[in-house]
């Protein structure tokens, strides 16, 4: 009987420990801000919004050099910042789309502490700004990679874009975390869910996923049930080889991505 105790005296140490410190996990944010000279671009510039009054965030823009070319708004992942969102965004820059690199609170030396609440506002302030500078629905794209996908399509669904690309998608992070961490009540207990699969249905504009079959991050049975969920119309890219957030490092995902997005 001792012994019993112990053990479920341990393991409700364990998922309180967890409880607390979930929003560490989900957003290890990195303190030091990416330069933009680092990416030796010309044009690249920063930019501020207001998330909501007494918190101004720093985003990162590069304009379209392409008369009418479509502005990627990028949503980045949970341990990425914006100087990864313009490295991995390079090629579309370079094709001559324009590039809106979310910086969120907590992330890329701006204040404040990450949530779902929080970064979803932070997003509407950047689509705001977007939309202030003449970027209407019909040049809009959003670019979501991991994490960032939920904010993208829960973006998309508030505020619908021409076009959304979701590289390696949770359908949920609650999904995602009751995977890794199966021996622990994660679905009652988490606080962000960013349930993208509840949202999708109601995105109205045309989706592309991207995910690698070896993603050992988000598995990729996530992104096909996000997928299924979806509404036409909507492509996918199955890689055989690519893993967590690399598969555009293959120059033909890229160039289906640039073939989509001239298509809407």
């Amino acid at each position: 009987m001792t012994w019993i105790l112990g053990a479920l005296g341990g393991y409700v140490f364990i998922v309180v420990a967890m409880f607390l410190a979930q929003r560490s996990l989900i957003y290890p944010a990195g303190s030091t801000p990416p330069r933009l000279a680092e990416h030796g671009l010309p044009g690249l510039e920063t930019v501020e919004t207001d998330s909501h009054p007494g918190l101004t965030l720093t985003h990162w823009f590069h304009a379209p050099s392409k008369p009418g070319a479509p502005l990627i708004v990028f949503f980045h992942g949970n341990a990425s910042d914006v100087g990864s969102a313009v490295a991995k965004m390079r090629p579309f820059i370079d094709a001559g789309y324009g590039l809106l690199a979310t910086g969120y609170r907590g992330y890329s030396g701006n204040p404040g502490k990450p949530s779902e609440k929080g970064l979803s506002a932070d997003a509407r302030s950047v689509i705001d700004w977007a939309q202030h500078q003449g970027y209407e629905r019909d040049r809009l794209v959003y670019f979501g990679e991991s994490l960032g996908t939920a904010v993208a399509v829960k973006m998309a669904a508030e505020r619908p874009p021409s076009a959304l690309v979701l590289e390696a998608p949770p359908s949920s992070i609650a999904d995602v975390a009751a995977a890794h961490y199966w021996y622990l009540p994660v679905r009652p207990l988490i606080r962000d869910p960013w349930d993208s699969h509840a949202r999708i249905a109601k995105v109205n504009c045309p989706v592309m996923v991207l995910h690698g079959e070896n993603d050992p991050v988000v598995p990729v049975r996530f992104g096909r049930k996000l997928f299924e969920a979806a509404v036409e119309p909507k492509e996918a890219i199955w890689h055989p080889t690519a893993r967590h957030t690399d598969i555009l490092d293959d120059p033909e995902v890229v160039r289906q991505v640039v073939e989509f997005i001239e298509k809407r």
